[in-house]
């Protein structure tokens, strides 16, 4: 993997002259020469959220815009972000070694394949989104990693996506699967029937595999939904916020582990303090769910 030590974040001003073929140099260990760096990409605008520096000016701009309507985004990507940890590390020690992980982005920050070898040092990721922006970004992070590969596919298209050889050869093995579904399902409307694309993935799993999901939820923050929607209606991804017994039916098939369907700071705590006096405030609903 490219060492820490080169990710770096577009400096502003732009450098000029010889500073800015330095940069340049510095910039292409992660991000490909074609990238359009003016153009804000939703992957790297979550990694500013995070506080990364896998993000450029354009991502930022675009991020503070956002937090002007909304101060609490940073806290809801973080806290949705430290969910994956604990769900991964959760996995892992229960000795889960193959982790499918749909709407990626960027695997920056404490990355699933990181996370999981932890506990599970042969841990093998397969790393799925359909910006070819974020794709080629990740390829080039994680092009000396043997065990870990990054795919170009929709979720809305499981047929294609499931016939990639990647996905393949981490599902016919037979052993026991990580399905993540992080962050991506309240970007598929319901006309894109959401559900049965989650169905259609579950049957494809071998027994014993998991859920983990993380949906935005509106019942948490009503007053919110509207202007949340508002911010992602702009983009290319619009938002589709759902309530608990929606976000509850994608768990079809599955046993939800303990505690259940909860707030993003609810699920397995690090810490009692970490939950906070008002969960619901990050509106996010998240659980993980195991199949027979």
């Amino acid at each position: 993997m490219v060492p820490r030590s080169v990710d770096v974040a577009l400096p502003t001003p732009l450098p000029t002259g010889k500073e800015r073929t330095v940069a340049r140099r510095t910039w292409q260990t992660w991000s490909p020469s074609w990238v359009d760096l003016e153009t804000p990409n939703a992957a790297r605008v979550y990694d500013y959220y995070l506080g990364g520096s896998h993000n450029f000016e354009a991502d930022r701009r675009m991020a503070r815009q956002a937090m002007e309507q909304w101060p609490d985004l940073p806290k809801i990507m973080r806290a949705n972000r430290a969910f994956l940890r604990r769900s991964v590390q959760f996995l892992a020690g229960a000795g889960f070694t193959r982790f499918l992980d749909i709407g990626s982005g960027i695997p920056t920050l404490g990355p699933v394949h990181e996370v999981a070898r932890e506990r599970q040092p042969q841990a093998q990721v397969v790393y799925v989104d359909r910006d070819p922006v974020a794709v080629a970004h990740s390829e080039l992070m994680l092009a000396e990693d043997p065990l870990s590969r990054v795919v170009q596919a929709d979720l809305t298209d499981p047929e294609e996506l499931l016939s990639h050889p990647d996905v393949t050869a981490l599902l016919e093995a037979g052993e026991p699967v990580a399905l993540l579904l992080v962050a991506v399902l309240h970007f598929v409307p319901d006309e894109g029937h959401p559900h049965d694309l989650v169905a259609r993935l579950r049957d494809a799993l071998p027994p014993g595999s998991a859920l983990v999901l993380c949906h935005a939820d509106r019942e948490g923050r009503p007053d919110q939904v509207r202007p949340h929607q508002d911010i992602y209606a702009r983009t290319r991804t619009p938002l589709t916020m759902r309530g608990h017994e929606e976000i509850a039916r994608f768990f079809d098939g599955f046993t939800l582990v303990d505690p259940g369907l909860v707030y993003l700071t609810q699920w397995r705590p690090d810490s009692p303090e970490a939950v906070g006096p008002h969960p619901e405030r990050l509106p996010g609903l998240v659980g993980v769910g195991l199949l027979p």
